[in-house]
């Protein structure tokens, strides 16, 4: 393939991720485009300095172009209860987009996920475990957003009502200490 140029190039990686049906990794872009892997990177970072709504996810990149609802949850739970969590939303049809803690030095911080299937919780959960990284909610005792996007109100509702019977919904009136400590800053 002949090398293109960087606009083409930045163009040609926004229709790769709006046709990929799941995250593409920058290794694949690179072959596909006949370049390093660190020119991707830095295309997407151009691309997201644009504008253009691109994640990085644990399993490549995504475009932030999708279909349908989205809805903010609250959730508490302790390490235990990620993969339940996950497999809850994921089970009612909805996509889970992202993880948002409040930090106190540093403020939100979003960590994105796109997990759509149990396939994909199972994937994250593997890859958390090799490498030993807690989650993001470890930070904030277990309290944590997700950004869920289903098809319809009743995919969110779906989703909000399966957490809440899983007891992982955070409400007003719950003990945000009732599962873990939170870590001393």
């Amino acid at each position: 393939m002949d090398m293109i140029d960087g606009p083409a190039r930045r163009e040609a990686i926004l229709q790769a991720l709006d046709a990929a049906e799941a995250p593409v990794s920058a290794a694949a872009l690179a072959k596909k485009l006949g370049v390093s892997r660190q020119i991707i990177v830095g295309d997407v970072a151009l691309l997201r300095a644009g504008g253009h709504p691109v994640s990085a996810t644990p399993r490549g990149y995504v475009s932030g172009r999708s279909p349908g609802l989205t809805r903010t949850l609250a959730c508490l739970h302790d390490a235990a209860g990620m993969e339940a969590e996950l497999n809850a939303l994921v089970d009612t049809g909805c996509e889970v987009v992202d993880v948002i803690v409040e930090h106190p030095l540093y403020g939100q911080l979003i960590g994105a996920l796109r997990l759509r299937s149990r396939y994909d919780v199972s994937q994250f959960i593997a890859q958390s475990r090799h490498c030993g990284a807690n989650p993001l909610s470890h930070l904030t005792g277990g309290l944590h957003l997700h950004t869920i996007r289903g098809e319809d109100a009743q995919a969110l509702d779906r989703a909000e009502a399966a957490l809440k019977a899983l007891g992982l919904l955070w409400e007003e009136s719950a003990d945000p200490d009732k599962f873990v400590k939170r870590p001393k800053m």
